[in-house]
């Protein structure tokens, strides 16, 4: 399994039944493909959707259906579209239950940065400045590293998305949760030993006793 499904899989299994989820740009679209049979979520899109479904297979991709990043999307029998102002008054007015967001880099006392990529020319930070203030719960989806630099730094060089603190990070290499403003390892991936993840991440963190295997 590569480390985009590892890292969709495990945040599916954070999905509950009647959950107004988001999910956004790059491997968070992804969860909608892993969520468990008996579980039924709502997606929602800031582009305005509620009821997206799985990535669309080759050739069944419709033109004018997207998400908020211009991607192919499917829709859900009984699925609502609105516009934006009504998508945002659910985010910003503290609806939505879950956001999964890419980031770029979170620091050991969980704030996020993921809106302005190095060298590249900036088109704004999308909803994601909203949905990390107004969503009741945010989990991370990211590789641990890139060009072989941590992810989960002590301190972010890239502009913060919000002051507020991401609840929790997936990566492929673990799950890390973020309590009294501190980072602390909560799962390894299979394979994946503690000093492993220790090495691979630039914060502090705190290791507990009973450190878990994630479960796929």
């Amino acid at each position: 399994m590569n480390a985009q499904a590892i890292i969709a899989k495990r945040i599916a299994r954070e999905l509950r039944s009647g959950m107004l989820v988001n999910l956004g740009i790059g491997i968070p679209t992804m969860v909608a493909s892993y969520v468990p049979g008996d579980i039924h979520v709502f997606f929602q899109s800031e582009n305005g959707l509620i009821g997206t479904g799985p990535i669309p297979e080759q050739g069944m991709a419709h033109p004018t259906l997207t998400d908020a990043g211009g991607h192919p999307v499917t829709a859900l029998p009984g699925a609502s579209s609105f516009d934006s102002a009504m998508s945002f008054a659910l985010i910003r007015g503290g609806h939505l239950d879950l956001t999964v967001l890419g980031g770029l880099q979170v620091d050991q006392t969980g704030r996020l940065a993921n809106w302005m990529i190095p060298g590249k020319m900036i088109p704004g930070m999308g909803g994601a400045m909203d949905l990390v203030s107004g969503a009741k719960r945010v989990i991370v989806a990211m590789q641990h590293t890139a060009k072989g630099r941590s992810k989960i730094v002590g301190k972010c060089t890239l502009p913060l998305t919000s002051t507020r603190p991401v609840d929790m990070v997936v990566s492929e290499l673990a799950v890390i949760i973020f309590h009294n403003g501190s980072a602390t390892l909560s799962e390894t991936a299979p394979g994946v030993s503690v000093d492993d993840v220790i090495a691979a991440t630039q914060a502090q963190l705190k290791i507990p006793k009973d450190v878990r295997e994630m479960q796929l």
